[in-house]
């Protein structure tokens, strides 16, 4: 074997290896960084990091298309079946708000679901753990094309249910 085919298998086994701890890497990617992606409408989750909410398992934005942002939480209910109860709310009033206030902005509610690529289902994570492949929030188109966020003043396509990891925030 000559020098140049020697150094150029090498070079190529070094790219791969290089390659499979890139891949690696965003595998491990925790949910609070976590990107997903939504095909039909093109909307996408951001998650961001908490914080020290004593309540707040997870923070989010979901962004829609004309530049429309809805602001999400995620908090795990209490007792034996416990489950990330997921709030996303539209234009919602800063500072001390009523319960009332808060239920006028929230245009979508319930349990989000994850899938992995063998379609597990299990339940969103908490701050800390793997991102999982998809995430499930059922009803969500319905419930969005019902609220003020969707229409003329806000936006135009309706997501579906599901989500897909795209990538990992640095």
């Amino acid at each position: 074997m000559t020098n140049v085919a020697s150094s150029m298998i090498g070079f190529m086994a070094g790219s791969l290896a290089f390659l499979a701890a890139g891949s690696a890497a965003r595998a491990a990617c925790p949910i609070q960084l976590a990107v997903y992606g939504e095909t039909q409408s093109g909307a996408e989750i951001d998650f961001t990091p908490t914080g020290t909410s004593a309540t707040i398992t997870n923070t989010f934005r979901m962004i829609l298309d004309n530049n429309t942002v809805l602001d999400g939480i995620a908090m795990w209910t209490e007792g034996s079946a416990g489950r990330p109860h997921g709030s996303l709310m539209y234009k919602c009033p800063t500072g001390d708000v009523t319960g009332e206030e808060l239920a006028a902005c929230t245009v979508w509610e319930g349990v989000i679901y994850s899938a992995d690529d063998k379609g597990g289902v299990g339940l969103l994570p908490a701050e800390g753990a793997d991102a999982p492949k998809s995430l499930i929030f059922p009803d969500l188109g319905p419930s969005l094309e019902m609220s003020a966020a969707y229409g003329p003043a806000g936006f135009s396509k309706v997501p579906w249910d599901v989500f897909a990891l795209k990538g990992c925030q640095e």
